[in-house]
């Protein structure tokens, strides 16, 4: 496949997420596959380049990817919302996306979206797996606060996409504390950094890494 050229036209279609906290905008891309719930990070939003080409990478290789924002995105604020709230949030998405589908959808997203995944997976929310993209072990420059302690309770298999130039992720932290994670698939990329890189080159890959995973679970 041609970087940037797509197999076929990913059909996307708006949607409106509700629960008890609010409302919030999503869209679905592709018409049927795996559910596959991909949250946004802390600094970004589900209309973000990157995001939607994500989104739409995977969809062209047959899942059924919803994006959403959460309240604070939607609402045009910076700084994100307590954490009760992004959970509240998430799991309204995974009921809305599951509920479509018919089926468990798999929990993944970007840095702080992909670690409101792991909260629900750890807590056994219902899931079929969790796809993290450059997950932030510690907030920059604070590697002796990690993100860690809920993780051995996953159960469901995970994969992790790290850049070695991650500043929210220390390489040597996350070989000591994510490799021996039971259930876990781990993807260096190499120079990357947090961004996991901005290139469609590493998107495509990104993708096609992560469907031929998901494929067979």
């Amino acid at each position: 496949m041609m970087v940037g050229v797509y197999a076929r036209e990913v059909r996307r279609s708006k949607a409106r997420i509700k629960w008890m906290g609010g409302e919030v905008s999503a869209v679905l891309y592709g018409d049927d596959g795996i559910p596959f719930l991909l949250a946004h990070g802390a600094g970004t939003g589900q209309d973000h380049p990157r995001m939607v080409a994500l989104a739409e990478e995977l969809a062209d290789r047959g899942l059924l990817v919803l994006t959403f924002n959460y309240p604070y995105t939607e609402a045009g604020r910076k700084s994100p919302d307590r954490q009760a709230v992004l959970l509240d949030c998430h799991r309204a998405a995974r009921d809305y996306l599951g509920e479509l589908a018919g089926s468990l959808p798999v929990l993944a997203g970007r840095s702080m979206g992909g670690r409101m995944g792991t909260y629900l997976a750890a807590a056994q929310e219902p899931c079929r797996a969790v796809v993290l993209y450059a997950y932030p072990l510690h907030p920059p420059g604070k590697p002796d606060q990690l993100r860690i302690e809920h993780l051995a309770d996953i159960k469901v298999p995970m994969l992790f996409f790290q850049g070695t130039r991650d500043a929210l992720s220390r390489m040597d932290l996350f070989d000591l504390h994510i490799r021996p994670l039971p259930t876990t698939d781990i993807e260096i990329l190499d120079g990357a950094s947090h961004s996991l890189d901005r290139n469609q080159a590493t998107t495509v890959g990104l993708a096609e890494r992560t469907a031929a995973w998901v494929s067979v679970l």
